[in-house]
């Protein structure tokens, strides 16, 4: 039985995680949890799955969650309890499912720990990518992406050398503004943006997928993951979100992963990981349903934050850091209605032009260009 450790249990990934442990208590146990501030929901989960460790954003929480729930689950609040739920004595297994740059840590302690990891915080390589992925060969640990797009290049190396691969290329939805021009995008609001047209995800990552951002945070993901150059790196705007990624080898032939879109999938394969069971309730892919698909090339003019995190992999170090920093301040502040969406293509920019890199940042180091750049894009809104 794989003993999980949760982290982001309240949010999409999350809740979707645990639907999957639900349906199959044979297979997997839920030993720790962590969460924000939906308290109503991890109290839920507390009593429901009962785990040895449970841990939330604030102390006022952590009080009102253990008057709620039976005393048998351990409750920690604030940093040091996110860590304490990603590390759990019993776990072998961390699903990090936290949004941003706050799952780089607990990463790189449960690396540690020496237990194998579900990847779904494209954050964490985003900022550190160096960092964690020396350090999980170092600790010979497997990191499992979740992310559907390289779930699907995983699946597609399966059985194949990796020597023999010539290009990746990742697909993308184009998210909710795919069919507008730049200067359709002016004053679009944030429910306008929130409506991703095929997958069902989190706030933030929904306008990740909106400005390409999120597939700019994948490119950089697929490169550490799978070891390969930026310029053998290509993204395919493909509306329906059908095929999720494809790998191309030296003799031309080319191996996808097609699904219909279901974020359990990815997620489901990264617990099982190399085998696979049966996922329930979803919907099986019929082409002949489907009756066409469509493909273009992502346009760099257009989708600019894609072409600042090509830029940003590129130059390496800590600009990435930057990229990701200035990306959660200026989306934050989005989503609170302080700039408008095109602003948010502006403060990235900004902080990559004052950024002077630093090629090889310790953790220390990342975190204080982390908080620098948060900073200054704060500055610039206020």
């Amino acid at each position: 039985m794989k003993k999980i450790a949760l982290i982001g249990s309240t949010g999409s990934i999350g809740t979707q995680t645990l639907d999957i442990i639900r349906k199959y208590p044979q297979y997997f146990q839920l030993v720790s949890i962590a969460g924000g501030q939906n308290i109503e929901r991890i109290i839920e989960q507390i009593n429901e799955f009962h785990p040895k460790i449970a841990s939330v954003e604030r102390k006022e929480d952590a009080d009102k969650v253990m008057q709620q729930t039976d005393g048998k689950t351990a409750i920690y609040y604030g940093k040091k309890g996110l860590i304490e739920a990603a590390v759990p004595p019993e776990g072998d297994f961390l699903m990090n499912a936290v949004v941003g740059s706050l799952g780089l840590e607990p990463t790189l302690q449960a690396i540690e720990a020496g237990m194998d990891i579900g990847i779904a915080n494209k954050e964490t390589l985003v900022t550190a990518g160096h960092l964690v992925m020396d350090k999980a060969k170092r600790y010979n640990v497997h990191l499992l992406p979740v992310d559907s797009e390289h779930s699907a290049i995983l699946q597609s190396l399966e059985g194949n050398d990796s020597k023999e691969v010539e290009r990746l290329i990742v697909t993308a939805s184009g998210g909710s503004f795919r069919d507008k021009t730049r200067e359709e995008l002016k004053g679009v609001s944030v429910d306008d943006a929130l409506n991703h047209p095929n997958w069902s995800m989190g706030a933030k990552i929904t306008i990740d997928s909106a400005t390409m951002m999120n597939k700019g945070f994948e490119v950089i993901e697929a490169h550490w993951l799978f070891n390969m150059p930026y310029d053998d790196i290509d993204v395919l705007l493909h509306k329906e979100s059908i095929i999720h990624s494809l790998v191309e080898y030296r003799d031309k032939s080319v191996i996808a992963q097609l699904g219909t879109p279901d974020m359990r999938v990815p997620i489901q394969y990264a617990l099982t990981h190399p085998d696979r069971l049966e996922l329930q309730d979803t919907n099986r892919l019929n082409l002949w349903d489907i009756g066409e698909l469509h493909f273009a090339k992502p346009d760099f003019d257009r989708y600019r934050c894609l072409r600042y995190a090509y830029d940003a992999g590129r130059t390496g170090g800590t600009m990435t850091t930057v990229l990701n920093a200035a990306n959660e301040e200026a989306v934050s502040s989005f989503l609170k209605g302080k700039i408008t969406f095109l602003s948010i293509e502006d403060r990235i920019a900004e902080a990559l032009e004052r950024h002077k890199v630093i090629e090889t940042p310790d953790l220390t180091t990342i975190m204080e260009v982390d908080n620098d750049t948060r900073a200054y894009v704060s500055s610039r809104i206020e």
